[in-house]
């Protein structure tokens, strides 16, 4: 497989966009602007390249461990980038460089194997698994580089070629990773793509593609899946959450207190499996409040690159218009922001962590995924009452339990309509475990061996045994 070729530059018309930094709000670099019509050539190459890329697996994973050294090698100016472009402290984005590194290197190793029918049958049956084609994947701007190796990852491993598509909020940090690991990989093999609008819409429709996956939300999930249909093209959806926190009666509010605001607001909040609601026994209510509030009164908000900064701004000016919003809703429905509730006097998108208190539970902040640094905390009087609040939701990825009997909390957890649940922690993943959600959260599984099998179709060998 060579790999030294110059690469092709994508976007060649000269067309390009500008890129903000959200600390600032100010333009700090642009990015091509590649037009729909554009996809052709590039899906072509893709499945040109595909034709050598899934005859070898042994090169394909050392392919992939050098990619993995190559990502590592390049971190600080990935780290640098990625912080300008995304806004998350750097020690942030070097954690996800570092999960991106890891996860190439898990499913270079993880090889598809042949398996046997045993079915008393007098044949000989085997099933070998064989790569689809050329993969779309449509990333958000929240995890740039760490979804995007969660879709690339496996399906080359896999097989595969892939296009990618970054958000147009975050599109630089993922051009230089592609050309990063591109020093690893024929050409063709893994193409960034970047622009905005309709150039998602038509690389998920593309006649060319046979699997699509795409993180993000629920209306713009549903479109991908509409217009893959038109190929019967594969997806893989992962739609958002809005995960609950049940607190336990046993709960020893100080020894957790830390670690649960943390899964709330790491990244400024805006992790498809934060803990999005806070349930907390009406006895301990105060407690639970108070210690929040505390943590994020204290907390340092400040730009992502300042070494002191432990939460840096919403990312884009959308987004921050939606936190506004639904706390604003909120304390119009009654609710009392006891921390935050307002923007910072100062340039770029930042918003002061809020915890919110007395909040119906009908209030979109409770019943919606609000993706930003802000928790709504609600008391309950029984515990049935809060596994059904905390299930009375149309989303389903992630949940948690916090209490000191485990086995009881387990008992609570195993109650929970969602696709992961933790207990006495929170969106923590392993490589290798199946990461999936119910409901209006998404469609397939990523993650571990399912996450490799996802992009592979099964293909059955039957002969006569031997006389």
């Amino acid at each position: 497989m060579p790999t030294s070729q110059p690469r092709r530059t994508i976007g060649t018309r000269g067309d390009r966009f500008a890129v903000l930094d959200p600390a600032t709000g100010e333009v700090f670099d642009e990015a091509p602007d590649q037009q729909p019509d554009e996809l052709d050539a590039v899906v072509d190459r893709a499945r040109d390249a595909w034709r050598s890329w899934r005859a070898e697996p042994a090169a394909r994973t050392t392919a992939l461990l050098a990619a993995a050294d190559a990502v590592e090698t390049a971190g600080a100016d990935l780290a640098q980038l990625l912080t300008r472009e995304q806004g998350k402290p750097l020690v942030e984005s070097y954690a996800e460089i570092a999960r991106t590194a890891a996860r190439l290197r898990y499913f270079a190793e993880l090889l598809p194997g042949p398996q046997l029918i045993t079915d008393g049958r007098p044949l000989h049956s085997e099933i070998r698994w064989r790569p689809l084609g050329p993969v779309a994947a449509i990333v958000p701007w929240n995890f740039p580089l760490q979804l995007a190796s969660a879709k690339f990852a496996p399906a080359l491993a896999a097989g595969n070629t892939v296009v990618l598509k970054p958000s147009p909020f975050t599109p630089l940090a993922t051009r230089l990773l592609g050309s990063v690991i591109s020093t690893a990989l024929p050409e063709d093999v893994l193409t960034i793509v970047t622009g905005r609008e309709p150039l998602g819409a038509r690389l998920a429709s593309h006649p060319g593609i046979c699997h699509v996956t795409f993180t993000g939300s629920i209306p713009t999930g549903r479109a991908v899946a509409e217009g893959a249909a038109a190929s019967l093209a594969r997806v893989t959806l992962e739609l958002g959450g809005n995960d609950a926190a049940i607190l336990l009666e046993d709960v020893e509010v100080e020894g957790i207190a830390d670690r649960l605001f943390w899964a709330a607001f790491r990244n400024c909040g805006q992790v498809c499996m934060a803990v999005k609601r806070v349930y907390a026994p009406a006895r301990l209510y105060s407690q639970v409040v108070e210690a929040l509030a505390e943590r994020a009164k204290t907390a340092v908000v400040g730009a992502g690159l300042d070494p002191g900064s432990q939460l840096g701004p919403v990312n884009n000016p959308r987004q921050l218009a939606r936190v506004e919003h639904y706390t604003a809703q909120a304390l119009a429905d009654g609710a009392r922001a006891v921390a935050g509730g307002y923007r910072p006097d100062r340039p770029g998108y930042f918003f002061a962590p809020t915890i919110l208190t007395d909040v119906p539970s009908n209030s979109a902040v409770v019943t919606e995924e609000q993706f930003g640094p802000l928790l709504p905390v609600l008391p309950y009087r029984s515990l049935d009452e809060a596994v059904e609040a905390a299930n009375d939701t149309g989303f389903g990825l992630g949940g948690s339990v916090w209490g000191t009997d485990l086995d009881r909390a387990e008992a609570v957890a195993d109650r929970l309509e969602c696709g992961t649940a933790w207990i006495n922690h929170h969106a923590e993943l392993s490589l290798a475990q199946p990461f999936a959600g119910i409901k209006n959260s998404g469609v397939g599984v990523a993650g571990g061996p399912w996450g490799l099998y996802g992009n592979l179709r099964p293909f059955v060998v039957h002969r006569p045994k031997e006389a």
